[in-house]
């Protein structure tokens, strides 16, 4: 046993090399019963950690981390891929942590910070307002990309940057796009998280549209998905329910396409047509957007401009070529085959 690596110990254990390296380091961010699991399984094997190995790690002088919560939602998928070149171009390693629903990704970052002499940091998804007193404890600079512009009311914007679309106007942009196609009665997929974060704000923008319209707010038709997951079965699930409930209504809005295609399915096991008896349309633009049927309706986000506005940011902070910035890019609104005028 005196050759197993990590990797192995991760092998045996069903989890990530990171992972382990959480639990050999006695971190906070782990599963108590995955962290029991891994301690195990090292004591069953002798394995000895490499410390000159670990050391080298965290004095990476050119090392820059990501941290992205949601990483299951493909909407990720194309952001990352377009920082980890980016990355390479600057001849920098990148950390790609991927941050539970139970996890506050501050507090991964600080305990990544300990591990690696990071020179920046990345925050994808998550919740849109953070600790002001965790962000003063990052010794590095941090760019928080698709989650709003305002992510510390307690925080100088001068201390951290942003880039993203603006959620609540977007949102309300599509609400208002199903109120000019004759629909009075629209139901919304959201999330149930008292945390304020990009859901909340297209929830608001949905709210806002239907009161400046002068429509009725009917909290039957407002829909939580379970466990705050974007899934094409939370999707399917969530309306399913809907149908089941009886309530009526023309339009449904999903504030993910993810959830729109898992919609879509629902609706055609009902035998409910799409968009003959009912519009359907989602948010964020994805791939899976453009090849569902029907096409969906959705508000595209620039992902290939917001990623790359990200990573050249992050890099002009770093060698000094620039001060923290918010940048905000529109939205695009993409008439697909889910949505028609009710007649």
């Amino acid at each position: 046993m005196a050759d197993i690596t990590i990797v192995e110990i991760a092998k045996r254990c069903g989890v990530g090399v990171s992972t382990v390296s959480r639990a050999i380091n006695d971190h906070s961010d782990i599963n108590p019963e995955t962290k029991k699991r891994i301690l195990e399984v090292i004591k069953e094997t002798g394995y000895v950690p490499n410390n000159s190995a670990r050391n080298l790690k965290r004095t990476d002088a050119k090392c820059i981390a990501v941290l992205v919560k949601g990483i299951t939602n493909p909407f990720f998928t194309p952001m990352i891929q377009i920082a980890e070149q980016e990355a390479e171009n600057r001849k920098y390693a990148l950390v790609l942590r991927h941050v539970e629903a139970y996890e506050d990704e501050l507090d991964v970052a600080l305990e990544l910070e300990k591990e690696k002499r990071l020179r920046g940091i990345i925050f994808m998804g998550g919740s849109s307002r953070h600790s002001s007193s965790k962000i003063k404890q990052l010794n590095v600079p941090v760019v928080f990309a698709t989650i709003g512009s305002e992510v510390s009311e307690k925080l100088s914007k001068k201390e951290y940057s942003t880039v993203s679309v603006d959620d609540l106007l977007e949102s309300r942009k599509m609400t208002e796009y199903l109120i000019g196609l004759g629909h009075k009665k629209i139901a919304i997929l959201s999330e149930g998280s008292d945390k304020p974060s990009i859901v909340k704000l297209r929830l608001e923008g949905y709210l806002e549209a239907l009161k400046e319209n002068g429509l009725e707010i009917n909290e039957n038709l407002i829909r939580l998905v379970d466990k705050r997951i974007y899934s094409m079965e939370n999707g399917y699930q969530t309306t399913k329910a809907l149908i089941e409930s009886g309530e009526e209504f023309s339009a449904l809005y999903c504030i993910s396409d993810v959830l729109a295609v898992g919609a879509l399915r629902a609706f055609a096991d009902a035998g409910i047509r799409v968009p003959e008896d009912v519009s359907v349309a989602g948010f964020d633009g994805q791939d899976i957007s453009r090849f569902c049927v029907p096409r969906l309706t959705t508000v595209r986000q620039p992902l290939e401009e917001i990623s790359k506005a990200t990573m050249k940011l992050l890099f002009d902070i770093i060698d000094g070529e620039s001060g923290h910035r918010h940048i905000t890019f529109p939205g695009e609104l993409i008439e697909g085959e889910s949505t028609r005028r009710r007649s």
